[in-house]
């Protein structure tokens, strides 16, 4: 089930920092939560910008050039919708609407500088002992959270294995890091294959 809204109270555990941090970046956004009685909210779309922005600042941005590339990105497709007549101005459908933002939201993360980055990342967690919440796993294997969380107890990637060993502060699963070789079976395929490839089929006889 995706998510629809997440209570604003959950914010500052999710990306730990203050309260008052976060109604900095509300406000820089210009995110107004929607308020249901003493509660308020946010919806799929401002987490994910929310998302977006804490990435951002965690690999060293600030939040005014976050803000300038997204007015960039919303600038371009504007003037190119400009120039059309509008009778062929495109209707956006919500779901096309959410497929564009997370374009946009991808456009302004930065790229690292090899693609195989993640695998170092994940093999010095393993050497460390680190256990990774599902959003730090997600993250490192380029999927969703909620794809994380339905591979169940355990599940493997890339030559790691990673397991459900309890909760992280904040509310997340936690992961442990292992990896198991295949070299332990490398002899018997190897004998198989040595069989096989001098069985009577392959016999010059």
């Amino acid at each position: 089930m995706e998510i629809d809204r997440v209570p604003i109270t959950q914010l500052p555990s999710r990306y730990g920092i203050a309260r008052s941090n976060l109604y900095t970046r509300l406000k820089d956004l210009g995110i107004e939560p929607e308020k249901q009685g003493k509660k308020a909210f946010v919806n799929a779309e401002q987490l994910q910008l929310l998302d977006a922005l804490h990435e951002h600042i965690q690999k060293g941005g600030v939040t005014s050039e976050f803000l300038k590339n997204i007015d960039n990105a919303r600038i371009q497709p504007e003037r190119a919708l400009a120039k059309l007549p509008t009778e062929q101005i495109p209707l956006f459908e919500p779901t096309t609407f959410v497929a564009v933002v997370e374009a946009i939201v991808k456009r302004l993360l930065p790229s690292t500088g090899s693609r195989l980055s993640y695998l170092r990342e994940l093999e010095e967690a393993y050497e460390k002992g680190w256990l990774l919440s599902t959003s730090e796993v997600a993250d490192l294997l380029k999927l969703s959270p909620k794809t994380i969380a339905a591979y169940g107890q355990k599940f493997e990637d890339a030559g790691f294995v990673f397991t459900r060993v309890g909760i992280r502060k904040g509310g997340e699963i936690a992961w442990a890091i292992d990896k198991h070789s295949s070299l332990d079976v490398l002899p018997n395929q190897l004998d198989i294959g040595i069989k096989e490839a001098f069985s009577s089929d392959f016999d010059p006889e």
